[in-house]
């Protein structure tokens, strides 16, 4: 299974999952403070909505979720083999969850495109629990996309 991710920037995050509650008709699959995200069967989408005050409205980042590291390694060949190139995120800790990405570099706007995914759900937001966790564990820096600055 694929879905596509559209993770949101919201000002209020209780307004926020009313309304998408509303929308597609189901609840959060996960909430914790600051964030919540819908897995929505019609159409296949991951929603998340990330709380970061005075950017409600814009797009925090974009993403695939894919059903395993293969698909992930499969991806990242494949858009390697086009000419774009990728930064790795390998045992991660990102919205709620241990992950294994990867970026998309080079999207011609700075959209930040990630390609993950998930291996086990998680207790913090990153790995130092900051709003900014695309970070692997091994602390390196986050990805080189300047518009993650809230990403997960």
């Amino acid at each position: 299974m694929s879905r596509l991710q559209l993770a949101l920037n919201v000002d209020d995050l209780d307004e926020s999952v009313a309304f998408y509650t509303k929308l597609f008709g189901t609840e959060p699959a996960k909430r914790r403070p600051g964030y919540a995200n819908f897995a929505i069967a019609e159409p296949p989408l991951k929603l998340v909505l990330i709380e970061n005050q005075g950017h409600g409205g814009s797009v925090n980042h974009l993403g695939v979720e894919v059903e395993s590291v293969d698909k992930v390694d499969t991806e990242q060949q494949r858009l390697s083999g086009a000419g774009l190139g990728s930064v790795d995120q390998r045992d991660s800790t990102c919205c709620y969850a241990k992950q294994d990405k990867f970026w998309v570099e080079g999207t011609p706007n700075g959209e930040a495109w990630e390609i993950y995914t998930v291996l086990a759900d998680s207790e913090v937001f990153g790995v130092d629990d900051s709003p900014t966790c695309c970070t692997d564990t091994s602390d390196q820096a986050p990805t080189t996309t300047d518009s993650l600055t809230s990403c997960c």
